[in-house]
């Protein structure tokens, strides 16, 4: 198994220096978990009859619905290789959906 930092080099500039290419990975940690409560708005068709030459006619339906979606904060350790400048970013990332009947 790699080390972090042997994983990813990104092409984005060093806050610092502004150099590209010489930007690394050096952690991840996850800051916070939650589930999230969201309105999902879906178009589905329902094929309501055979229309001329017997191609089927489909009639959009909408649908409301809530879903739950897992959000997780993580915290993100980079490190230019050139200068050495160390800084932290914190993302969020949505996972899975579920959905709750009504």
């Amino acid at each position: 198994m790699r080390a972090v930092s042997e994983i990813t080099t990104f092409f984005r500039h060093c806050p610092s220096c502004g150099r590209r290419f010489e930007i690394r990975l050096t952690g991840k940690k996850l800051v916070s978990e939650q589930v999230v409560q969201k309105e999902a708005h879906e178009i589905t068709g329902l094929p309501s009859y055979v229309g001329r030459w017997g191609a089927p006619v489909v009639t959009p339906v909408a649908e409301d619905r809530v879903v739950l979606v897992d959000v997780k904060d993580f915290q993100y350790a980079y490190q230019c290789k050139h200068c050495g400048h160390r800084w932290l970013e914190i993302r969020e990332e949505e996972g899975g959906t579920t959905s709750l009947k009504g």
